[in-house]
């Protein structure tokens, strides 16, 4: 998924120091700008993995044409990153909305529009992470604010039952507490190690008053369709996926040549996780399908198919969504079902893609 709180890359020590300067007030954000690629260097310098870039570049630039050009830009210089900012509605300070604004963060959506408060700004900003603390609630959350995107379209209301089948690092799951208060909301991960990074995330944000209601659960996503058929009203599937941003940076030629061997195996994958979240959800229900990575394989084909083979789906038009965002995102041009956002210069959010879908019996 996208950097967020709990993200481990490397962060360049001056993008950290100037982000802890000018929460302390002694740096002006004007002076904060974006290196080219070669000028870092040091321990945290992120090496490129040419196997994976060769292949986004032979796929990219025919499924993207020009925007591949910028985006490849963008994703290939991690220091230029934007990272927002999510005030955690159970412990934010009073001081830290004003602070941000201060600093030149503006909001990313209406304050009508959501109860969520998620900050931006133009640089490539990254405020200090904070540490996990046992019983200890942490005032922000970081991200990719692309990776809002579903959570937005995906409308959570109070007191609903909500299954977030693909759960860790958590962030989504975050967010939806900062939009609404589920009956239920049931995050699951299948991973034994992201299961523990997702318990981790939610005791960060979620005050334990809400055990009851967010539960942490460690299935094959695949089952829930026989196990809790028709018992949600709205599920989340933020899939498995060639995650463009870690996988351009993954460790070695080997351990790229070894995920590129296993990404032809993922749309089987993600449409076999859709076709148990759309068992689970209750007739009228709402699914949202989302990944990280720009691929058409993983994106758009894996809607088309699951549309042809589940008649009782019907997609649902996001364009308000996108319209409402457009100064924000940069949205691909319409290629088939849902909605895409490019990395963009200035705009570096992404990649998202994003579709929803209702079930009408």
């Amino acid at each position: 998924g996208a950097p967020g709180n709990n993200d481990t890359s490397p962060t360049p020590c001056g993008q950290r120091c100037a982000a802890i300067a000018l929460l302390n007030g002694r740096l002006s954000p004007s002076r904060l700008s974006c290196r080219p690629a070669q000028a870092q260097r040091g321990p945290g310098q992120r090496r490129l993995c040419e196997p994976v870039l060769q292949l986004f570049d032979r796929q990219y630039s025919e499924e993207l044409g020009p925007l591949w050009t910028t985006a490849r830009e963008v994703l290939c210089q991690p220091q230029c990153w934007q990272y927002a900012v999510m005030l955690n509605r159970f412990c934010a300070s009073a001081e830290l909305q004003p602070r941000l604004r201060a600093l030149g963060y503006s909001g990313l959506l209406p304050p009508a529009s959501s109860p969520l408060r998620c900050f931006v700004h133009p640089a490539p900003l990254r405020l200090p992470s904070q540490r996990h603390r046992p019983g200890q609630l942490k005032p922000y959350f970081l991200l990719n604010a692309a990776s809002l995107l579903p959570v937005l379209a995906l409308g959570a209301a109070d007191g609903e039952s909500v299954l977030d089948l693909c759960s860790a690092p958590g962030g989504k799951a975050v967010a939806v507490m900062q939009s609404a208060t589920p009956g239920l909301l049931l995050c699951n991960e299948w991973d034994g190690r992201r299961w523990k990074w997702l318990a981790e995330t939610l005791e960060s944000f979620i005050p334990a008053r809400f055990s009851h209601a967010v539960q942490v659960s460690n299935r094959d996503g695949r089952v829930f369709g026989r196990i809790a058929e028709g018992l949600y009203d709205k599920v989340l599937v933020d899939a498995p996926c060639s995650n463009d941003r870690s996988w351009l940076f993954c460790p070695g030629p080997d351990r790229g040549a070894e995920r590129i061997r296993g990404r032809e195996a993922l749309p089987e994958l993600q449409t076999q996780l859709l076709r148990s979240a759309v068992a689970a959800l209750r007739p009228g229900g709402a699914l949202v399908y989302s990944t990280c990575t720009l691929s058409r394989a993983e994106n758009g084909a894996v809607v088309e198919a699951l549309l042809r083979s589940c008649p009782s789906l019907q997609l649902e038009d996001l364009g308000g969504l996108a319209d409402s965002l457009a100064q924000h995102f940069t949205f691909a041009p319409p290629a088939g079902p849902g909605l895409l956002v490019v990395p963009d210069a200035g705009r570096t959010w992404g990649p998202m893609f994003v579709a929803k879908m209702r079930k009408l019996r």
